[in-house]
């Protein structure tokens, strides 16, 4: 069982690091990272402290893989630290894993949260026995182009700031994955938001529980064999969340992946799986039928899958806490989060 962390309150501190990317550092970027503390200051009421080297730009940050773990330790056995947020994600928070301090995450339970890239760091966490959250970052979520999407804050309210279930996790009205330019002339600028269609039922029946775990699904392929690969038990009675990222991969990828979530009995062992929004929809229809013919080959035809949910590369965005217990409603299309994430 993961521990999970306690809540967050108002006047509490909360580091910011860069474990893979270092634009926040960049001297064009630093009004985009500014912009993302602004909020957590004025939404939330928390107090921002970047971590020493995660404001250093982006060939140090790429030089130094040791520095941003060090940042990453340095926050967690912080006691005056509540919670550690991501700046943005990447590609390479797996050449962390040497730095590793797994003892010091254990020993300082407190929440962590991010997305893409940052997976790798859910895992260090997962592997020390702390329950994380795959959310916003600094640099997209909560730096939204005019203002945080109220889908995204009440996400954040409902998750970390209170110590009881947050319940069901309504679809978004609207979304959007449109890129524009990070640059300070664009900051006042909203982006286009489309209607979303809701929840998709792929197949299954009834209501299933499980707990949660999974990730970006191209970032745990960096996982797989190392120590931080969750044990086989972990995937017991799951409910499996993946998205994929803004590289859009090719549908016979996901299909390959998920051959391996099979051969492994990762697939045979999970209640259900839910699947997010695909970045702009691009391969909507192609990976909903990819996933069905993996598990068709498996015999799991019988799996609940909800697909389009809003946790990926798309705005707005839910929090989604590894380990806890949730559950797909089959009929009502549905999903949950029926236990706490986070203690009083």
């Amino acid at each position: 069982m993961l521990i999970k962390p306690p809540k967050l309150s108002p006047g509490d501190k909360v580091a910011t690091v860069s474990l893979s990317w270092g634009g926040a550092g960049e001297p064009s970027l630093r009004w985009r990272y500014q912009q993302g503390v602004e909020r957590l200051e004025t939404v939330f009421g928390i107090e921002v402290v970047p971590m020493p080297n995660s404001l250093k730009g982006e060939t140090y940050i790429d030089e130094h893989p040791e520095a941003r773990a060090e940042d990453l330790m340095t926050a967690f056995a912080d006691p005056e630290i509540k919670a550690i947020i991501s700046t943005i994600g990447g590609d390479d928070s797996i050449r962390l894993l040497p730095y590793i301090d797994f003892e010091i995450i254990r020993q300082n339970p407190k929440i962590f949260m991010g997305f893409s890239d940052t997976t790798i760091a859910h895992l260090f966490c997962f592997h020390a026995g702390l329950s994380s959250f795959y959310g916003p970052a600094i640099m997209t979520d909560f730096a939204e182009n005019v203002a945080m999407d109220d889908y995204t804050v009440k996400a954040i309210q409902n998750t970390l700031f209170q110590a009881k279930a947050v319940d069901d996790i309504p679809a978004p009205e609207k979304w959007t994955s449109e890129f524009l330019e990070w640059d300070i002339s664009n900051k006042n600028i909203a982006r286009r938001m489309l209607p979303d269609q809701g929840y998709e039922l792929l197949q299954g029946n009834g209501i299933v529980t499980g707990n949660l775990i999974g990730g970006c699904i191209e970032v745990l392929e960096f996982a797989k064999g190392t120590i931080i690969w969750p044990q086989p038990e972990a995937w017991e009675n799951s409910i499996l969340f993946l998205e994929t990222s803004e590289e859009k991969s090719d549908p016979e990828l996901i299909k390959r992946w998920l051959r391996n979530y099979a051969a492994q009995g990762i697939l045979q062992q999970a209640n259900g799986m839910i699947f997010a929004k695909p970045y702009g929809e691009v391969h909507y229809e192609a990976y909903k039928e990819v996933i069905l013919s993996v598990l068709a080959e498996n015999g799991l035809t019988d799996l609940p899958v909800l697909y389009n949910v809003s946790f990926g590369h798309t705005e707005p965005k839910a929090l989604i806490p590894y380990g806890r217990l949730a559950q797909i409603d089959c009929q009502q299309a549905s999903f949950s989060i029926i236990e706490a994430a986070v203690t009083s």
